[in-house]
């Protein structure tokens, strides 16, 4: 079969290099011709482990090529994957411009039946509203349908979550763009892989509510955590003990400085906005918003708690994205320490494996470091934000002797308290 997917970023490129992996010859189209150009030898422009090598896979065995030709991809696909940017708007919605350029492309291109697939993450009724649009500006009458089918990519492992995930959801009121889709996603059926059919509606729906209900279980264990400070208790202990619980689960049961990332933010404030254009207040949604912004405030205060008066001193920053084995500082909790230290006059000095060339584009008055160690050279504090592997095994007993003051803050609680005090640090982490 063969697809177009139009947009080569996150959800793109990986949907792409993945679909090509189940046997589909694919074609990615960009209107970025310096991103298509470097796609074209394989150099992949996102961090993502795994990626370049399955691009590369897939440029090696000829089901995957990439182009700037919008006009080629549609006349040679059966099926148009739309995976475009749908960034925020000030007023919390999605941003739909590059949505409305590609539909009017596809209506203005298309020579025969297409089954166009929204897979970007966008309002509930964009693909009624898509159709209408496609529809509206097409020359003469052509049938098509429109599908939609929300990814649920986590960034750093987002192959392990195409190849095998939790569920496929497929949104259509044709039969046949369902048996379109079901014959796409055929090697998941080998795995058994869930597919839930439904309404347009209701697939945008499952996007928007799944991520709102993560992001409240990440903002209930930060509240806990914070709780667990003020009365003595452990949130190490509590999370574990409440995640043994079949009703709840382990997962996202993690606190620290708060939820970041392209997603969670993005969606929840997307999903309150939603329901007060329907005359409803998302409660629930809303003080998750509210609570997770206060967090990264928090971890501010901690700081100040620890250091004291953060001016002139010298504060290092362990980690940069807003989570591990990606590069993407969006919405990064750290970012906004940073600059909740930068405020209050702190120098700052930081370290991230794949992220620091995106953060110095808007923190160019940070210093970076060449390592963890460089940056806890002199440095007043040292603050683990973001746990990549690197730094769950440091040398503590060399990263104490180099900082001028013993302060450790695990923002991440990935070391032990006790042991860190024994080695002579103070030190602190989030609930314990």
């Amino acid at each position: 079969m063969n697809i177009c997917v139009i947009g080569t970023g996150y959800v793109g490129l990986v949907t792409g290099a993945c679909l090509a992996e189940f046997g589909m010859n694919l074609i990615c189209v960009d209107n970025d011709i310096q991103k298509i150009d470097l796609l074209k030898q394989g150099k992949v422009t996102i961090y993502e482990p795994g990626l370049e090598n399955l691009v590369a896979k897939g440029m090696r065995e000829g089901r995957l090529r990439f182009s700037s030709n919008i006009e080629e991809g549609l006349k040679t696909s059966l099926v148009i994957f739309i995976a475009v940017g749908t960034p925020p708007r000030e007023d919390g919605l999605a941003d739909l411009q590059f949505v409305e350029e590609v539909a009017k492309a596809i209506a203005h291109w298309m020579d025969g039946y297409k089954v166009v697939v929204m897979k970007s993450t966008v309002p509930v009724g964009t693909a009624r509203w898509l159709r209408d649009l496609i529809q509206r500006q097409q020359m003469k009458p052509i049938p098509f349908d429109v599908v939609s089918n929300p990814e649920f990519l986590r960034e750093g492992s987002a192959i392990e979550d195409f190849m095998r995930p939790d569920r496929v959801i497929i949104g259509a009121e044709s039969e046949q763009a369902i048996a379109i889709m079901k014959d796409i996603y055929s090697a998941l059926y080998l795995i058994e892989t869930p597919f839930i059919l439904t309404s347009l509606e209701t697939a945008e729906m499952i996007k928007y509510a799944t991520n709102a209900f993560l992001a409240t279980k990440v903002t209930f264990i930060n509240e806990i955590a914070n709780l667990c400070e003020k009365v003595g208790a452990d949130v190490h202990h509590v999370a574990k003990a409440m995640g043994l619980d079949g009703r709840i689960g382990k997962k996202f049961l993690h606190p620290g400085p708060g939820f970041g990332g392209s997603c969670f933010p993005k969606d929840t404030r997307a999903l309150s906005r939603i329901a007060r254009e329907k005359g409803y207040v998302l409660r629930v949604v809303d003080s998750v918003i509210e609570a997770n912004e206060y967090q990264k405030e928090r971890m501010v205060k901690k700081i100040e708690e620890m250091v004291g008066d953060v001016r002139g001193k010298r504060i290092g920053i362990l980690g940069l994205s807003f989570k591990p084995n990606t590069n993407d500082i969006r919405e990064s909790c750290a970012i906004a320490i940073i600059q909740g230290l930068l405020k209050l006059g702190a120098k700052v000095k930081a370290f991230d494996p794949a992220a620091m060339e995106e953060t110095k584009t808007i923190l160019p008055e940070v210093e970076y470091g060449k390592d963890a160690y460089d940056v806890a050279k002199g440095a007043d504090a040292l603050v683990l934000v973001t746990e990549w592997n690197q730094f769950r095994r440091l040398d503590l007993s060399h990263i104490k002797a180099l900082l001028k003051e013993p302060i450790f803050i695990d923002m991440r609680n990935v070391y032990d308290p006790e042991s860190m005090r024994r080695l002579g640090f103070r030190y602190c982490g989030v609930g314990r």
